[in-house]
C-alpha cells in the first residue's frame, strides 16, 4: 500500500517551491535604493558569480574523475556497486549544486533591498532579509524532497526494483554525490569569505582604525562576497545533504528493521509534513519598530518552536496511521519527539553560548579588557565547555530513540547477524534524525537570513546611509550571528544521529559481501586491533582536517593583508576619500587563494576511508568511521559556538560596552573574532558533511574494500 503513496513527495516538494517562488518574487519587488546602493550590489553580485562559476569548474573535473571510477567498478567483474549507482551519485552533486546556487542569486539580490528596507524600519528590513532567508530555506528542503521521490519513482517503477533495501541502499550512494559537492563548497566559500573578512578586519579596524566595511578598505567588496559564496551557498549545498542524507539513511535502516515500505514512506512523510509546519511558522516571525535584539530573538523563536510543536503533534497520527500495524508505532512516535525536542535543545544552548544577551558571552567580551591573549583563552573555554550540553542532548536522543523504538541490549541473534530488535532500535535513531530536520526550512531560513543583514549592513556603510540604518542591519546581523551558529549546531546534531544509522548500514553491507564471497563473519568489536588503529584514524583524520581547512584559510589571509597595505600605502588620496581603492584585485586574490587550497581538505574525506579499507579492511573502517563521527561532532560543536561567541562579544563591544568602538578592548575583540572566523565558517561546519561523507564514501566502496584488502592475506 505505502509504496503507492510516496508520490507526497512531490506534493510537499511543490508546496515548498512555490512558497520560495513567492518569496522570491516579493524580496524583488523591492527597491534597491539609490544608485550607489544598486552599483554596490552589482560588484558583490558580479564577485560571486565569478567565483561560483570558477568554484563548480574546478569541482565538476574532480567529480567526474570520481565519476568515472563508479563507472569502471559498477562493469567490472564482481559486481563491486549496482550500474545505476554513478548516475545517482551524479545527480546527488547536481541537486546540492543547484540549491546552493539558487540561494546565492537571491541573497546578492536581496542585500541592497534590505538596507533599502531598514532605512524606512526595522520590521521592514527584517521582512526583506527573512524572505530572502525563506528562499533559501525552502528551495533546499523542496529540492531535497524533489531528488528522493523521483529516484523512487524511478528505481521502483522504471527500474523495477522491488526490494526496499536495495533502493535505499542506491538512494544512500545519491547522498555520497551531495555530500561530495556539499564539502568543496563549504570549504571553498569557508575559505573564501574568511580570508577576505580576516584581511579587512586586521588592516582595516586594527592597524588603520577605520569602521567595518568602510568604502576606503580595499577588501570589503570581497568580504561581502564572501558571505554569499560560503555562508549561503556553501550552507545550501551543506544543509541539502544533511536533509537528503538524513532521510535516506532512514529508508536504508527500515529493510533491515522488517519495516519495508512503512519504514521507508514514514520519514519521507515526516518530511512533508515539516514542511507545512515551517510554512505556517514563517507567518509569525515579525517585529515592533523599537525591537532589541532579545525582541528579534523571540520573534524568530516563535515561528520555528511554532513549527517544531505543530510538526510533533501531527507527527502522533502520522506514526499510527503507517505504523500502527506493526504495534511498534509509539516508540517511533517518541524517537520523533527525542530529535524534534533535542533539535530545539541545541537550538537553545547554542544560542546561550554564543548571544551577547547571555552571559557567556558577555564575560567573554569582559576579557578584553585584560588584552587580546586573554579574550582568546576565554574564547576557546567557552567553545569547549560548549560541547558538554550538545553531546549530553545527542547522547539522550540516541538512547531514547534507540530503547522507545524497540532496540535492547541484545545486538546479536544466534546466527551471529545484528538482531531485529538492534536494527529497530537503530531505525529510530535515525528517524530522530529525520525528526530533527524536519522543520529545516524555517530553521535555515533563520540561519540565510544572516549574510543577507551582514551585506545590507556593508552597503549601508559604503553608500553613506544615516547611523540609525546602520544600527537597524546591526541589530539584525547580531541575531544573525547567533541564528548561524543555531543552524550549524542543528547540521551538526543531525549528521551524528545519521552518521551513527550510516555506520550500521555499512557494517550490514561489509558482513553480508563477505560472508557472500566465502569469508568469515567479521569482528567489529572494539578490543579487535584493526577497530582500534582505525579509531585513532578517525581521530587523526578530524584534525588534520581542520587543520588544513584553517591553513588555507591563513595562507589565504596572508595575502590580502598584504594586498591591502600595499593599496594604503601605494595609492594616494585613499584615506581621504580622493581614490578608490582597488576591489577587484582584492576579489581575484580571494578566489585564487580559494580555489588552490579547498581540494586537499576536500579530498581527504574520500582517500582515506578507501585507503584504510585497503590496508586494515572492513573492520578497520568501521573504526575509523566511529573516530571521526565522535571527534568530528565535539570538535565541530566546540569551533563553531567559540567563532560565534567571538563574532558577538565584538558587536557587544561595538554596542558602547567597555570601551566601545575604536578602544583598546574593541581592537582585542577583532583579533579575537579574527581567529573565530575560519572556526566557525570553515573548519567547524565542514566536519559534519566530513563525517557523512567518510561514511557513504565507505558505503560505497565496500565492495571493493571487502575484495581487495592487505588482511584477507595475513
Amino acid at each position: 500500500m505505502f509504496e503507492n503513496l510516496f508520490w507526497i513527495g512531490f506534493v510537499g516538494a511543490a508546496l515548498a517551491l512555490v512558497f520560495a517562488w513567492l518569496q522570491k518574487n516579493k524580496v524583488m519587488r523591492a527597491s534597491e535604493g539609490n544608485e550607489k546602493m544598486v552599483k554596490l550590489a552589482s560588484a558583490i553580485r558580479s564577485g560571486a558569480n565569478a567565483y561560483l562559476k570558477a568554484q563548480y569548474t574546478t569541482v565538476a573535473k574532480v567529480f567526474c574523475v570520481v565519476f568515472v571510477i563508479l563507472l569502471i567498478m559498477a562493469f567490472a567483474p564482481g559486481n563491486l556497486i549496482p550500474k545505476v549507482t554513478p548516475i545517482a551519485y551524479l545527480t546527488g552533486g547536481i541537486w546540492s549544486v543547484l540549491a546552493g546556487f539558487i540561494g546565492m542569486k537571491i541573497a546578492t539580490n536581496a542585500n541592497a533591498r534590505t538596507a533599502n528596507a531598514a532605512s524606512e524600519s526595522l520590521n521592514k528590513g527584517l521582512n526583506i532579509a527573512f524572505s530572502a532567508g525563506s528562499v533559501m530555506g525552502f528551495v533546499v528542503v523542496g529540492l531535497g524532497l524533489l531528488d528522493i521521490t523521483i529516484w523512487f519513482f524511478v528505481l521502483k517503477y522504471l527500474l523495477h526494483y522491488t526490494e526496499p533495501h536495495a533502493i535505499a541502499n542506491i538512494m544512500v550512494m545519491n547522498g555520497m554525490g551531495a555530500s561530495f559537492v556539499a564539502l568543496f563548497a563549504r570549504v571553498g566559500g569557508g575559505i573564501y569569505t574568511k580570508a577576505a573578512d580576516v584581511g579587512a578586519d586586521l588592516v582595516g579596524k586594527v592597524e588603520a582604525g577605520i569602521p567595518e566595511d568602510d568604502p576606503r578598505n580595499p577588501a570589503t567588496i570581497a568580504d561581502n562576497v564572501g558571505d554569499n559564496v560560503g555562508d549561503v551557498a556553501g550552507m545550501g549545498a551543506d544543509l541539502f545533504e544533511s536533509y537528503v542524507g538524513s532521510v535516506v539513511a532512514t529508508f536504508a535502516l527500515a529493510g533491515t528493521a522488517n519495516y519495508g515500505w512503512e519504514g521507508m514512506f514514514l520519514p519521507l512523510a515526516l518530511a512533508v509534513v515539516g514542511i507545512v509546519c515551517s510554512l505556517i511558522g514563517s507567518f509569525l516571525i515579525r517585529t515592533k519598530e523599537d525591537a532589541t535584539q532579545m525582541n528579534l530573538l523571540t520573534s524568530l523563536r516563535t515561528g520555528t518552536y511554532t513549527a517544531a510543536v505543530l510538526s510533533a503533534v501531527l507527527a502522533a497520527p502520522l506514526c499510527w496511521f503507517v505504523l500502527g500495524g506493526t504495534g511498534h508505532w509509539l516508540g517511533v512516535y517518541i524517537a520523533i519527539l527525542s530529535g524534534l525536542i533535542g533539535g530545539c535543545a541545541i537550538g537553545y544552548f547554542t544560542e546561550y553560548y554564543t548571544s551577547d544577551n547571555y552571559k557567556p558571552t558577555q564575560d567573554l567580551a569582559a576579557a578584553s579588557e585584560t588584552g587580546t591573549a586573554t579574550i582568546i583563552i576565554g574564547g576557546v573555554s567557552l567553545g569547549m565547555k560548549s560541547t558538554l550540553t550538545s553531546i549530553l542532548i545527542v547522547g539522550a536522543a540516541v538512547l531514547i530513540s534507540y530503547f522507545a523504538s524497540g532496540g535492547s541490549t541484545a545486538i546479536m541473534d544466534a546466527g551471529g547477524a545484528f538482531s531485529v530488535s538492534f536494527n529497530q532500535g537503530l531505525y529510530g535513531v535515525g528517524i530522530a534524525g529525520v525528526g530533527m530536520l524536519s522543520t529545516l526550512g524555517i530553521t535555515l531560513a533563520t540561519d540565510a537570513y544572516g549574510p543577507v543583514a551582514d551585506n545590507a549592513g556593508g552597503i549601508a556603510q559604503m553608500s553613506g546611509l544615516p547611523e540609525l540604518v546602520r544600527e537597524r542591519t546591526d541589530a539584525l546581523d547580531s541575531l544573525g550571528n547567533t541564528t548561524a551558529a543555531t543552524g550549524k549546531g542543528f547540521a551538526i546534531g543531525s549528521a551524528s544521529l545519521t552518521a551513527l544509522a550510516l555506520l550500521v548500514d555499512y557494517v550490514n553491507m561489509a558482513q553480508s559481501k563477505t560472508v557472500a564471497a566465502g569469508g568469515a563473519a567479521l569482528n567489529f568489536t572494539l578490543t579487535s586491533p584493526t577497530v582500534l588503529v582505525g579509531m585513532f584514524l578517525g581521530a587523526m583524520l578530524t584534525f588534520v582536517f581542520s587543520a588544513s581547512t584553517m591553513n588555507a584559510v591563513q595562507k589565504a589571509a596572508q595575502s590580502i593583508v598584504v594586498e591591502v597595505r600595499r593599496q594604503f600605502r601605494e595609492i594616494a588620496g585613499i584615506m581621504e576619500y580622493k581614490a578608490d581603492p582597488d576591489y577587484s584585485r582584492c576579489v581575484e586574490l580571494c578566489t585564487k587563494g580559494a580555489l588552490h587550497e579547498m581540494v586537499v581538505p576536500a579530498l581527504l574525506a574520500v582517500v582515506v576511508p578507501i585507503a584504510t579499507g585497503l590496508v586494515l579492511g572492513p573492520t578497520g573502517v568501521v573504526g575509523l568511521l566511529g573516530g571521526v563521527s565522535v571527534t568530528g561532532f565535539a570538535m565541530a560543536v566546540f569551533m563553531s559556538n567559540a567563532g560565534g561567541a567571538w563574532d558577538n562579544a565584538k558587536k557587544y563591544i561595538e554596542t558602547g560596552h567597555h570601551g566601545g568602538k575604536g578602544s583598546e578592548q574593541h581592537k582585542a575583540a577583532v583579533v579575537g573574532d579574527t581567529v573565530g572566523d575560519p572556526f566557525k565558517d570553515t573548519a567547524g561546519p565542514s566536519l559534519n558533511i566530513l563525517i557523512k561523507l567518510c561514511s557513504t564514501v565507505s558505503i560505497m566502496f565496500s565492495g571493493l574494500i571487502v575484495a581487495f584488502n592487505l588482511m584477507k592475506y595475513l
